[in-house]
């Protein structure tokens, strides 16, 4: 037995030994070399090939293709991400060198589109920590927008369009529909995964969506702004109580849409899933269509909740949404008190209304913002007249019509650059200025 032991130890040492970096420069990178410093790479998709579990790739500023240009990547072994370097590598700095995953619409390839802008999937391993770090997600030109409607004064573009509709005068593909970066582990696989100092903006679909089976997932400071659906979402594969443990601490979230411009459903800064447990804690929340935080998916019972420490602002139906048997009860922050104890949620304390909205002056992109709280959604119904409504009438069978509805902007893009400057917006709370 100590001899079986002692091989295990020295294979486990091995294996941390062997882990080694690998440099990826789009700007001084080529395919064939060998992946040092001195002699990078050219793409992310390659260096995850020559990679191992356990290897971390460092990546030089850039807008990374993908293979064939095909607009996204996948790791398909537990390897870390680690963006913001530059060309050199001789200085890291993730706002200044930017690494991006911002595609284009024509590399939309009907055919080839996958699931997300960066992939997480693979299966048969345990005990691993991923690192996704200094990453900037911007699926704003591959999407596709309306040229005239919804589009507020010196706005950029029109509302968002979900295919097959597209804006036929400027774009070869609808948009693409997808989350910016989305994990899923396969039966029986553990580990850690930690997302941090990467921004996600203009996200098709939701910025974040995990599916994990067992261990933590880890997401600190990173900004979610101008999403579709969701922010930030993570799921349980397991199907166990406690087998999923969430820290959420110190992202900024705001302006997530809803799931289609009538505004209707969806719209939520952050969900906490069934069976898992999640610390949501000195995050800035805001903005949101329908609400900041969602915990009205699953059974409550198998979480457990700490919600604590978080700023809330200008959500735009309520900052908590949950359910409480039997209806879903919408909460703004000065409710927060008649929470505790139900749904899963075991402590919502120290969470405010913002004090100052002075401490965004200079960060939020003033035009988008003011569209934003002044928009304003209507629905139009225009019945037939015909002989078949009127027999309906007569027979008392509803009418059939069409419905027109009109929204002055709906998940207009977002520039890029001013996302950025969420970062270190309040000290303390949201995403601060990267280290």
């Amino acid at each position: 037995m100590k001899k079986l032991l002692t091989l295990f130890a020295a294979a486990s040492v091995v294996t941390c030994v062997s882990a080694k970096d690998i440099y990826v420069s789009l700007s001084s990178g080529k395919n064939k070399n060998a992946g040092t410093k001195e002699s990078p790479l050219k793409n992310i998709w390659k260096a995850v090939e020559k990679s191992q579990p356990g290897d971390v790739i460092h990546v030089a500023e850039g807008n990374y293709p993908g293979k064939m240009k095909c607009g996204w990547v996948q790791l398909d072994k537990p390897v870390s991400l680690i963006g913001g370097y530059s060309p050199d590598f001789t200085v890291r700095d993730p706002l200044k060198h930017k690494t991006m995953f911002q595609p284009k619409n024509d590399q939309n390839d009907k055919k080839g589109s996958a699931m997300a802008l960066l992939r997480i999937d693979f299966k048969n391993q345990k005990g691993f920590k991923m690192l996704i770090d200094g990453l900037i997600f911007d699926d704003g030109f591959a999407s596709s927008y309306h040229e005239t409607k919804g589009k507020p004064e010196g706005f950029d573009t029109g509302m968002w369009l979900e295919g097959p509709a597209m804006n036929k005068l400027r774009d070869k593909f609808p948009s693409a529909n997808r989350y910016s970066l989305f994990a899923t582990l396969g039966y029986g696989t553990a580990g850690e995964l930690e997302i941090r100092n990467c921004t996600f903006v203009n996200g098709s679909n939701f910025g974040v969506n995990i599916n994990w089976f067992e261990g933590e997932v880890k997401m600190k400071n990173n900004v979610f702004c101008n999403n579709r659906m969701i922010g930030a979402n993570v799921q349980s594969s397991n199907g166990q109580p406690g087998k999923v443990k969430w820290e959420f601490e110190n992202n900024t979230v705001l302006f997530t849409w809803s799931r289609l411009n009538d505004l209707a459903d969806m719209g939520f800064g952050v969900r906490v899933n069934a069976n898992v447990e999640a610390e949501i804690e000195n995050n800035i929340i805001g903005l949101n269509v329908l609400t900041g935080f969602d915990n009205t998916k699953g059974n409550g019972k198998t979480k457990k909740i700490q919600l604590d420490g978080n700023v809330f602002f200008l959500n735009r139906e309520s900052d908590v949404q949950m359910t409480v048997s039997p209806s879903v009860a919408k909460v703004r922050v000065d409710g927060f008190e008649d929470l505790e104890g139900t749904d899963g949620i075991e402590s919502i304390e120290d969470n405010v209304d913002l004090a100052d909205p002075k401490v965004f002056a200079g960060r939020i992109n003033a035009k988008y913002l003011n569209s934003f709280l002044s928009m304003k959604y209507s629905e139009a119904t225009k019945l037939d007249e015909g002989k078949c409504n009127g027999l309906r009438s007569v027979l008392g069978l509803p009418l059939q019509g069409t419905i027109k509805t009109t929204c002055d902007m709906y998940a207009n893009r977002y520039p890029m650059e001013d996302a950025l400057k969420l970062f270190g917006a309040m000290e303390g709370k949201g995403a601060q200025n990267i280290k």
